[in-house]
Formats: C-alpha cells, sequence, structure tokens
C-alpha cells in the first residue's frame, strides 16, 4: 500500500473525553443477604430505569468502618439484578486488585484511590472558588413543549428544558438537559440536568413520582411519600442531596 493510499483514508476513530450520569451504589454495611433483598426493592420500584444500568461501586464507607466484604460477592450481586458495574471507587488495594482481575476499573475518589478514613478537620477553610465565566450570549438550547398526556410506556426528551401541560403517567419516563416543568400529575419518572447539570431543576403541581432524579441524584417512590401529593413543588440539587419545597 503506497503512501498516498494511507494517507487519503478517513480518521476510523478519536478519543475524546465526556462526562457521564452513572449511579453510584454507595455501600454502608457489609450483609449481603441485606444488600441483595434492599437492591431487590429498589429495583421493583423502577425496573425500567435500572434495567442494564451501568453501576459505580463506592466503597469508601464500607472500608471507613472496617467492614470486610468479598468484592467479587458483590459484583455478582448487583449483576443478578440487571446492574452493569463499570467500576470500583474508594476500595482498599486489595479490592482495587480484585476489580481490575474482574476487568472493572478503579476509579480515583478525589483524586486518590485511597478509601475516607477520620481525619483531623482542616484547619484552613477551603478557597473560595473563582466564580464562572458570564454565561454565552446564545447557544442551541431546544426547549420542548408537550400539551398531550404522557401514557405509561413513552418517553420524552428534551435539549433544553421540557415543560409538560398534561399528566405524566406512571412507567411514563421524561428527560431534560435542562430544567423539567410539569403542570400536571406527575407519576412517572422525571430526570432533569441528565448531561451532569447540577443547576437544574423539577417543578411539578402534584409530585407522585416512581423517580425523580436532577444530574444524576436520584430518589425513589419510597423516599418521597413524606411529601404530599397535590401540592406544587419545586425540586433542586444541593450537596449531592435532592431539596424538595412546596411552592
Amino acid at each position: 500500500m503506497s503512501t498516498g493510499t494511507i494517507n487519503s483514508q478517513k480518521t476510523a476513530l478519536e478519543f475524546k473525553s465526556t462526562s457521564l450520569t452513572v449511579p453510584v451504589l454507595l455501600l454502608s454495611g457489609n450483609d449481603l443477604p441485606a444488600i441483595d433483598e434492599q437492591l431487590k426493592e429498589k429495583v421493583a420500584q423502577a425496573p425500567e430505569f435500572f434495567r442494564n444500568s451501568p453501576l459505580l461501586i463506592d466503597l469508601q464507607k464500607l472500608n471507613a468502618q472496617n467492614l470486610v466484604l468479598d468484592f467479587a460477592d458483590i459484583v455478582a450481586t448487583v449483576r443478578s439484578h440487571g446492574f452493569m458495574p463499570v467500576g470500583i471507587r474508594g476500595g482498599n488495594e486489595q479490592q482495587n486488585q480484585v476489580a481490575l482481575a474482574m476487568n472493572l476499573p478503579v476509579h480515583s475518589l478525589h483524586g486518590s484511590n485511597t478509601p475516607l478514613i477520620s481525619k483531623e478537620p482542616a484547619k484552613q477553610p477551603l478557597p473560595t472558588p473563582e466564580p464562572p465565566p458570564s454565561a454565552p450570549a446564545a447557544s442551541n438550547v431546544e426547549n420542548k413543549l408537550i400539551t398531550q398526556p404522557v401514557r405509561s410506556g413513552q418517553r420524552v426528551y428534551a435539549k433544553g428544558d421540557l415543560i409538560v401541560t398534561a399528566t405524566v403517567s406512571a412507567g411514563a419516563e421524561i428527560m431534560a438537559e435542562g430544567n423539567i416543568h410539569v403542570y400536571g400529575s406527575l407519576r412517572g419518572r422525571a430526570l432533569a440536568g441528565v448531561l451532569g447539570n447540577a443547576e437544574s431543576r423539577i417543578f411539578c403541581s402534584d409530585l407522585q413520582a416512581e423517580l425523580i432524579s436532577i444530574a444524576g441524584t436520584y430518589q425513589l417512590r419510597d423516599d418521597l411519600s413524606q411529601h404530599a401529593p397535590h401540592k406544587p413543588v419545586q425540586i433542586s440539587l444541593a450537596n449531592q442531596k435532592l431539596i424538595i419545597k412546596e411552592l
């Protein structure tokens, strides 16, 4: 093959950096039967959401308590519920080696693979981050307006904000890269900031959702039972927790 032929070939691949939102399984106990049972309950609440879902296994709390759990067993357990582990975080040296032997990458934890342990509190406050640069003057945001009910089994995706003026039924899923507004009952699943925008919010007039999520941090129906339905609320994300406030 001549050099000229090689140069005329189109590039077949390239590497790029990107950010993905992946559920994290943060383990705080080593009772494997209890973990198995609780995973079963969670999946039963939103089976479509969790089916073949990637999952990052976080062991930092477990190791901080010096609790022992066979990593191969927990991988087998999460796979039995339909999850697809994509790596480990916060593991010790032995757990990291087992993960690598299972072809699961070891993800860094705050720039290090060392699990969290009790240390003296920092004596100096963290430096105040620089304010973000001004927002661009214009973008290709594509907001979407839905005026018909979103029925079970339907999926709606918006690259910008998503506005639904009708009911979102149980079994339906609405997703937006920006905010979500639902002016009817929200009974299905609503995922805002799906590309990692933690400033996104969910607004709805009647919260009865199966699942709500902002930038990958989610709550299931059981976690929402303390909030009375038929009242307008807004949901935001702060310190990796969803904050639900009545309007």
